[in-house]
């Protein structure tokens, strides 16, 4: 991948192409979400008609791993996962915004004569999958002990003590392979494209079917993680894994 501009404050590090896309996704979901629901009508229009569509769908989502009272709660969280994803796996096919240095600039870490790129995929970045992950993997531990504490920590012993083993090691594997599947397939379609985009004449044959191939991948893997994400919170709220 090509450099980034990056901010380096209280010992951490800021990507500010990731920062500007991950934005700019909110921004995006945030209209979908008001243009959709805005005016509905008896008679709906295109618009209204697809967001309707789309939440059927999720709520199909959601009763895959909780009952159907459960899973209406978490209709709304599922829809804002699903389009979030969605639109941040695929914000890299659309634009490849980047720039030669021609002044070094400190503060972002631009050093002069170097590339830089200033848009991508968020989920292309490593950090984002990790966190969105295992910030859901603690929401759903908090739903857990929150529906009985006795029976979340319980449930680790069952059927027989020993497996309390198994039970953590299968519980730090589920952020780390919800967060690596996502990162994995978004970050290896970036750099097929900008390998792709390098090879000038000889790589503009094969761009455009891979970019609607990469359109495939981003939806399923949206899907993929709003559906595990549903699954690892039914799981702890159902207790009967």
């Amino acid at each position: 991948m090509e450099l980034t501009p990056k901010i380096h404050l209280f010992g951490l590090t800021f990507d500010v192409a990731v920062m500007i896309a991950t934005v700019v996704t909110c921004v995006v979901v945030f209209l979908i979400a008001v243009w959709g629901t805005r005016g509905r009508d008896i008679r709906p229009t295109k618009m209204q008609n697809f967001v309707e569509m789309l939440i059927d769908f999720i709520r199909g989502v959601t009763r895959t791993g909780l009952d159907q009272k459960t899973a209406e709660k978490y209709v709304g969280f599922a829809f804002t996962l699903f389009l979030f994803m969605f639109v941040a796996n695929q914000l890299g096919l659309i634009l490849n915004i980047s720039t030669e240095a021609h002044h070094a600039i400190p503060a972002l870490g631009i050093e002069e004569g170097k590339h830089y790129a200033w848009w991508k995929s968020p989920t292309a970045d490593i950090n984002i999958p990790v966190v969105m992950a295992v910030t859901i993997t603690l929401f759903a531990h908090y739903l857990g002990i929150r529906s009985g504490a006795k029976r979340y920590v319980k449930h680790y012993f069952e059927p027989f003590a020993p497996m309390v083993v198994m039970h953590i090691i299968d519980e730090i594997a589920k952020p780390v392979t919800h967060a690596l599947r996502l990162w994995g397939n978004i970050f290896a379609g970036e750099v097929l494209i900008l390998i792709m985009v390098k090879a000038g004449a000889i790589g503009s044959l094969p761009l455009l079917p891979w970019l609607a191939y990469s359109l495939f991948v981003g939806t399923v893997q949206a899907y993929v993680f709003t559906v595990l994400a549903i699954v690892y919170i039914g799981q702890k709220v159902a207790h009967d894994h």
